[in-house]
């Protein structure tokens, strides 16, 4: 299962409910070359690497996907994908280019965009979280109407205005779906 949508729409909330609750379900860990956010760890939260061994890892074919987003680098380790897939369920949470690239390589993966209920909701999420200045939030609205605009080339896509009604319908699909 692939699950994207807008920068503070909830993803990662709602992945980490979901995971909580279904611990069969592993979630995929991307690689970037941005720094860390207070909190995150490698290894855990993403794989932290330079831009010199993610060009590297590009030159190897090591990734199922990978895009250039906000001036660092993101990808889907494709070793770690096929390692976790042969030991049960996988979750990956990446950005819509590359979550439609995983759908061209692996037909079988089920997309699932997270929609937020509305651009001033989102905008409060994001100046809430205190981690991006004014003109990164404002280029992340921007990104969000070129997010959404994929939608239509997905599977699923749930309204999180309520976490725990989209966190049972992205659990639901799971089910019915994997």
């Amino acid at each position: 299962m692939v699950i994207s949508g807008p920068s503070g729409v909830g993803k990662g909330t709602i992945v980490k409910m979901l995971l909580a609750r279904r611990p069969q379900a592993s979630l995929s860990i991307s690689c970037t070359t941005r720094p860390p956010r207070e909190g995150e760890k490698d290894g855990e939260s993403y794989f932290f690497v330079s831009e010199e061994k993610f060009k590297a890892m590009i030159a190897d074919g090591g990734f199922l996907e990978y895009s250039q987003h906000f001036e660092n680098f993101y990808g889907t380790p494709r070793q770690f994908v096929e390692n976790r897939l042969n030991t049960g369920d996988v979750i990956l949470e990446i950005e819509v280019d590359g979550a439609l690239n995983v759908k061209k390589v692996m037909p079988q993966a089920v997309l699932v965009m997270i929609a937020p209920p509305d651009r001033q909701t989102l905008y409060a999420r994001l100046k809430g979280r205190g981690t991006e200045d004014e003109d990164v939030i404002s280029r992340r609205m921007d990104r969000m109407e070129y997010e959404l605009g994929k939608s239509p080339l997905y599977d699923y896509v749930i309204i999180n205005d309520d976490l725990e009604t989209a966190v049972d319908k992205v659990e639901s699909i799971l089910e019915k779906e994997i």
